[in-house]
């Protein structure tokens, strides 16, 4: 079979315009980049006001694997086979990180004959939004970094002389905001900044990845260009030596960080490889943010389109829960089925059971006992009220055996359905099969319902999200999470909801614990208060803001042909 990028660069693209039409975009909401992409004007939502609204899938996935469970792929695929079968269906999906395309997961872009074109766009720059929110983010660290300097050299009379307003009497020991690259640099996670002569006072800072931007969780959460404005003016980015918080709108930023993000708000419209539309709108990592698309390329899509299909990342105790939690709180528009995507792989990698045998072939001991993984992340499913569709991701040395035992074990759970799917190797044929089940499950009666009341305090937020959420027993909170959590309710912003920062690849903290982890406590490190996006981070465990490259990184493949073609990317 032919390599991704290969597939990708075989295919026939339409004009995007072409693809805008056909939606119902008209020319004068896009912005085009060229004949494959091009940014949709917040306009549209003007004129589709009166609009009804289609159907919200939420596509999950059981806890990741090496290996890779193709969520995008069967994201992209369920658009293509719904529109085969003569629905009108569109993807929303995240912007790919260059961390992770020049590390080691690879692009974001589907696979196979499931995928979004061309791959090499989307996954490098695309149209710019990734490196605005950089920009925006650092302008803040230099700007709060200027205030301080300043205050330190000149007395009180001449601050106020000079810069016309009152000194923010910033605490250089509690200066919040961190700077952003969108790499994977472990070298800058810790660091100090205003070393040298005539540049301090010097301080503590470091670096996180740009999905981990407060202004990532921003862009997608917005509702529109204002709201943006108001929430980036509540960005804390310091406290005064009173403890008192400093934002962006204290420090006079807010106005310029917007202007910075302001084509950024505009979602990007692309295509499948059977010309079905895609938005790819903002890119917040589910291990360390809240890991969703756009609230605003949701509702411009669910104007136009019978069937909308989102993602969140990696498994339900992740993205999931935090699209339920937080994006369905700031959006108000709930899904109406979820699709949870499994492989045979994915099951017995997460079976806890030792072997020597190749994972790839048939091994029903470890299938069965992996099982237990897949029945969790139904159950937490299901858990939200609403209807649940097992998609199993079929490879090629899957048997006929061990998918028709999956297929009758998951009979006898609580999901409304289970379908194969064959969207890497067939494309929208091959998720037929899927995309009638989902539509009968979007049909389904749900009583959606969200984990925990906002109203409640942190505390029982986090006891909510371990115990419901990951099937701990309770929390335990380091000293500085202790004393980090009497803060944040002196500051009063203990209404906010919780977003939990930890390993992806484990429901519990640890990472080296598979299956259905029992009887532990979720040690909570560190908060991080994210006034603006609306919620405040907890940090599980050693997770971290900042990832690194391993040895042997995905950038080693990745290069120029003789044809002056990009070869290498995932």
């Amino acid at each position: 079979m032919l390599s991704d990028i290969e597939i990708s660069r075989q295919a026939k693209h339409r004009p995007i315009n072409h693809i805008a039409i056909k939606l119902g975009i008209e020319a004068s909401e896009l912005s085009l980049f060229g004949d494959t992409k091009a940014k949709i004007s917040l306009d549209i939502l003007n004129r589709l006001q009166g609009n009804v609204e289609g159907k919200l899938v939420i596509v999950t996935a059981v806890t990741p694997t090496p290996f890779g469970e193709g969520k995008t792929v069967t994201s992209i695929g369920l658009t293509q086979g719904l529109n085969a079968i003569g629905k009108c269906a569109t993807a929303c999906i995240r912007q790919p990180s260059m961390g992770p395309v020049f590390g080691i997961k690879g692009g974001a872009a589907g696979g196979g004959f499931a995928q979004v074109v061309p791959m090499e766009e989307l996954n490098l720059h695309l149209t710019g939004d990734i490196h605005a929110v950089s920009s925006a983010h650092n302008l803040a660290a230099a700007a709060i970094d200027a205030c301080l300097f300043h205050e330190s050299r000149l007395s009180r009379e001449e601050y106020v002389a000079q810069s016309g307003s009152d000194p923010l009497n910033i605490d250089a020991k509690q200066i919040l905001w961190r700077r952003v690259v969108d790499h994977n640099e472990r070298s800058l996670r810790n660091i100090s900044v205003g070393i040298g002569d005539n540049n301090g006072p010097v301080h503590d800072s470091g670096f996180d990845i740009t999905a981990a931007s407060e202004l990532m969780a921003i862009l997608a959460l917005s509702r529109g260009l204002k709201d943006m404005r108001r929430r980036i003016g509540r960005l804390i980015l310091a406290l005064d030596t009173q403890g008192h918080p400093i934002t962006a709108e204290d420090v006079g930023v807010a106005g310029a960080m917007t202007v910075i993000m302001s084509d950024a708000i505009e979602p990007t419209l692309m295509q499948t490889l059977t010309g079905d539309p895609c938005l790819i709108h903002a890119g917040p990592f589910a291990n360390i943010a809240h890991g969703n698309s756009s609230i605003i390329a949701d509702k411009i899509a669910l104007k136009l389109s019978e069937f909308v299909i989102t993602e969140g990342g990696f498994g339900s105790d992740m993205g999931f829960e935090k699209f339920c939690n937080i994006k369905v709180r700031e959006s108000g528009r709930a899904p109406d089925t979820a699709v949870v995507v499994a492989t045979l792989k994915a099951l017995k990698a997460n079976s806890g059971l030792e072997s020597r045998n190749d994972i790839n072939l048939p091994d029903m001991e470890r299938l069965v006992a992996g099982f237990a993984n897949l029945k969790w992340h139904i159950d937490n499913v299901s858990q939200y009220g609403i209807p649940v569709v097992v998609a199993i991701n079929r490879f090629p040395t899957d048997t006929e055996e061990e998918l028709q035992w999956l297929k009758s074990a998951v009979a006898e759970t609580s999901a409304f359905g289970c379908e194969v799917s064959n969207a890497f190797s067939e494309g929208a044929s091959g998720a037929e099969a899927l995309a009638r089940i989902v539509v009968s499950a979007t049909e389904q009666a749900s009583e959606f319902r969200f984990l925990y009341p906002l109203e409640s305090s942190l505390e029982a937020k986090l006891m909510a999200i371990a115990e419901s959420g990951y099937g701990a027993k309770g929390i335990i909170l380091s000293d500085e999470a202790k004393q980090q959590l009497s803060q944040i309710k002196a500051i009063g912003l203990d209404g906010l909801g919780i977003c939990v920062a930890k390993t992806p690849l484990s429901i519990c903290h640890d990472p080296k614990v598979k299956g259905i982890p029992k009887d532990f406590d979720l040690p909570i490190t560190q908060f991080k208060i994210n006034a603006g996006a609306g919620f405040i981070t907890a940090l599980v465990g050693k997770v971290m803001t900042m990832p690194g490259l391993g040895v042997k990184p995905g950038y080693l493949n990745i290069d120029i042909n003789e044809q002056d073609e990009i070869v290498g990317l995932a």
